[in-house]
């Protein structure tokens, strides 16, 4: 009896032995597969490869320490295209990515998108970004989808060609087609003909139809003169003399600032995110508002500034049309001439007479135009103009800005917008400002190189 307990006891033994040499030999298995794994992934330099993607798109070390529900939205979306860039997925898609980032982001992502090793879908208006990143486009053209090899000025070239080439198609076969159509209606009664008309109609009918080239509307828009001599007098010009500005002697942002915004000049303010663009911008538009603590911001009381913010919406009131958004700045003006100064940023017809939040986010932007430019600035402040708008819109603008008469100071992550009507480059850079001795391509290779 004892015999056969010790038996089994045993035996017992020897299976539970076993069930633990079988575990321990599986998860010796699941932990040698996840070590490869993590080897597969180069799983010891995730964290500093994540700081490093955080860091090209403007959040820095410190900010990185932060929980993210106290970012804001447009940060927030900065961290989801981190996210993003760490997975590595197979396809990556990005709808708008440079919308929330500033000039130093948007270079960064142009760069490590550009050696991008898989699937890539971005939707864009930037036309350089997507000239650095594109190897193929897809233009959605009367409910279709067409494919262009190439980056976007590809695109642009081919579609041109090919479009030529549809309108001269076109122009043939319809010259033929009215030379055919000229014989049938000719000799359609003509008994003796009629075999000749039949062939003719059957012709016709088999001819293969090239469609018209359609009238694209190119859209345009203009900024007023600034008339009389503001444009090349002493009016035109602000200068900022000795400048120390901040919210406190504790949080000081800039330490003697000397600059002059001359009455031609055309100035496109760059600089990292943090940097105080958008501070030294509204320092001069509103310096009755906004005082340094040593130095002074110099302007003629005759100078006319318009001023455009990030967040025009807030000046706008939503509920009014944008005639009636005008006239509330421009008393006793006959609505004919309001309407026709808002045409001349694009907005007619029913659209001037719909409520401002029916308005997309463009025409919204194209309304605070409008209004800043109602009263012919000598200097415009544009911070962030092309964020709302699309690509039509942007060529259309850099049209109006290299024809505008007065000065401009400008911050923009376009950099179609900079290189076609920015002359200078001020880098907002350490708490001082200082004019960059290079052109657009050069300052893009010194961030590369940071």
């Amino acid at each position: 009896m004892e015999a056969r307990d010790a038996k089994k006891k045993a035996a017992a033994h020897a299976q539970e032995s076993e069930e633990e040499k079988q575990a321990a030999a599986a998860d010796g298995s699941l932990l040698a597969a996840v070590y490869e794994r993590m080897e597969e992934i180069d799983a010891s330099m995730a964290e500093p490869r994540a700081s490093a993607i955080l860091a090209g798109l403007g959040i820095d070390h410190e900010a990185q320490k932060r929980p993210t529900k106290t970012f804001s939205g447009g940060w927030r979306m900065r961290i989801a295209i981190a996210r993003a860039l760490f997975c590595e997925p197979d396809v990556l898609a990005l709808d708008e990515p440079t919308n929330h980032l500033d000039l130093h982001a948007c270079i960064w992502l142009e760069h490590s998108l550009s050696q991008w090793k898989k699937s890539l879908i971005v939707v864009s208006h930037d036309v350089e970004f997507l000239n650095g990143i594109a190897t193929d486009i897809v233009h959605f053209d009367e409910g279709k989808l067409v494919t262009y090899k190439g980056n976007f000025d590809d695109f642009a070239r081919t579609r041109a060609e090919r479009l030529a080439m549809q309108a001269r198609e076109h122009e043939s076969m319809s010259r033929r087609c009215e030379h055919i159509q000229g014989f049938v209606d000719k000799f359609r009664f003509n008994a003796k003909r009629a075999s000749l008309v039949q062939s003719r109609i059957k012709a016709l009918e088999k001819m293969a139809v090239v469609p018209p080239v359609l009238d694209e509307h190119h859209f345009s828009f203009s900024f007023p003169s600034v008339g009389g001599s503001g444009a090349d007098s002493s009016q035109g010009t602000i200068r900022l003399e000795n400048v120390t500005f901040g919210y406190s002697m504790d949080k000081v942002l800039f330490r003697n600032i000397d600059v002059s915004v001359r009455p031609n000049s055309k100035i496109a303010l760059v600089g990292a995110n943090g940097a105080g663009k958008s501070t030294l911008m509204k320092l001069i538009a509103e310096s009755d508002t906004y005082q340094p603590l040593e130095g002074f911001v110099y302007k003629s009381g005759k100078l006319r500034v318009g001023y455009f913010t990030q967040h025009f919406v807030d000046q706008l009131d939503l509920m009014k049309t944008p005639v009636e958004c005008l006239a509330a700045i421009a008393p006793g003006v006959k609505e004919q001439e309001l309407r026709s100064h808002i045409g001349t940023m694009g907005l007619s017809g029913d659209i001037v007479l719909r409520a401002v939040n029916t308005l997309s986010g463009g025409q919204k932007a194209r309304v605070a135009l409008a209004l800043l430019t109602w009263q012919k600035p000598h200097c415009l402040l544009l911070d962030e103009p092309t964020n709302h708008l699309d690509i039509d819109t942007i060529d259309a603008l850099v049209q109006a800005l290299l024809m505008y008469d007065g000065g401009l100071m400008m911050i923009s992550h376009d950099e179609r917008l900079i290189c076609g009507v920015c002359e200078e480059l001020w880098c907002v850079e350490d708490g001082t400002v200082f004019q960059f001795d290079g052109d657009f391509e050069q300052y893009k290779k010194k961030i590369l190189d940071i």
